[in-house]
């Protein structure tokens, strides 16, 4: 049996009997995609605001990052980073005219766990302090040192590790956990995992103080915000440049990388060879990285989806749900507090062909491509509408006595 002839009912039923259950599965099986748009392997059409946790930032089967990927592919896949690439030397010169001014290098890895773990590494490194400051309801992904960093939740086992957890955007409670001990301050300009919580004005400017005057690094995590709310990084429209800046997730619209930025001062600091990747930097993900930043300058997707965002934001406040207690969001970032839980909400999305994610349990989360167009946005809208209606009649779980 080939994949062209499976359904989602086989497909499920194979990723279920050979992988562990480590994923809430959705009961989908995904097969092709084009701009905004999926398909399933029942041939199912589904608008995408969920962007693969906002990896696809310039949508599915984007021509000029296909047609990169195509040609990369017949050249060379892999040069390890001890060898010079052409295509790695596009890139960054591609990506350091982007990023806030003051950050010059950029140590490439694949995913956004990998550039934080580096980060929490330069900082212990440099400073040769053992202590990170961190915020609560933060995601820095899963591995140990980033494990560390994310904010625990009930039953949650993070290992051994020196780090603080201070209420985010309380600039008092942040002030008082620095001292000369803390290695760095790490701080999402927004706040993805916990619901789309931007920081209120001042507070990074203000976090940037506390690290100098004390002498620690300030990171700025920016895997899942950078590129997508209207500016290529939020530190970018704070006029902040941090001493470091991790990003991963839309770098290269799907193809695995990731990157630490740092500032000249921090990479004469760095002892060689203390950090490495096998696969970071390679070819083909450059590629795709050249290609994701040249088609959201050459589409002018970085106005477009302040302009997308405000009208999705609109529209759904617009609905006058009960349902609906908060809005939040910057760009084509979207948090939607639910009264009750969101699961029924997503299901009911779903069911209407809509992909959604969640942020927790009673936040719903929309991180649509720069390439939804007006139509698709008020097409969501409108589904949001029926399905909040929809969940809000589901019959409740009776609690067991």
């Amino acid at each position: 049996m080939t994949g062209a002839t499976m359904t989602n009912e086989t497909i499920n039923a194979i990723d279920r009997d050979l992988q562990p259950a480590m994923y809430a599965k959705r009961g989908l099986a995904l097969v092709r995609g084009e701009g905004a748009v999926l398909w399933d392997a029942d041939d199912n059409e589904y608008i995408d605001v969920m962007s693969n946790y906002g990896v696809n930032i310039v949508g599915h089967a984007h021509p000029g990052v296909t047609t990169a990927i195509e040609q990369q592919a017949g050249l060379l896949l892999n040069v390890h980073q001890s060898f010079s690439s052409d295509v790695r030397a596009d890139f960054l010169e591609a990506l350091m005219a982007i990023v806030p001014e003051g950050l010059t290098r950029a140590w490439l890895c694949n995913s956004g766990a990998e550039a934080i773990e580096a980060a929490l590494k330069f900082a212990h490194a440099i400073t040769g302090r053992p202590n990170i400051v961190a915020m609560q309801r933060a995601y820095h992904g899963r591995t140990v040192a980033a494990g560390q960093a994310t904010a625990p939740k009930p039953g949650d086992d993070a290992g051994p590790g020196p780090v603080t957890h201070v209420p985010f955007d309380d600039l008092d409670a942040l002030d008082g956990a620095v001292d000369d001990q803390t290695s760095a301050i790490i701080v999402e300009p927004i706040q993805g995992e916990a619901g789309i919580y931007p920081a209120s004005d001042g507070y990074l400017a203000a976090a940037a103080e506390i690290a100098q005057r004390e002498g620690a690094l300030l990171i700025f995590d920016e895997v899942q915000t950078a590129f997508r709310t209207g500016e290529w990084f939020c530190a970018n429209a704070e006029g902040i440049t941090p001493d470091v800046l991790c990003t991963a997730k839309a770098l290269a619209n799907g193809v695995p990388i990731g990157a630490t930025l740092i500032t000249n001062a921090i990479s004469e600091a760095l002892p060689n060879g203390i950090h490495g990747s096998t696969f970071g930097g390679n070819p083909l993900a450059c590629a795709a990285g050249l290609a994701t930043i040249q088609a959201i300058k050459d589409e002018d997707l970085l106005a477009k989806s302040v302009v997308l965002g405000d009208r999705l934001r609109s529209g759904i406040a617009a609905l006058e749900s009960d349902q609906i207690r908060e809005i939040r969001g910057r760009g084509l970032m979207t948090g939607i507090d639910i009264r009750g839980r969101v699961t029924p909400v997503l299901r009911a999305l779903q069911d209407r062909g809509v992909l959604a994610l969640p942020a927790g349990n009673l936040t719903l989360r929309m991180l649509p491509p720069l390439v939804i167009s007006d139509a698709q946005i008020d097409q969501v809208v409108e589904t949001l509408g029926a399905s909040l209606e929809a969940a809000s009649r589901r019959p409740r779980r009776r609690q067991s006595s």
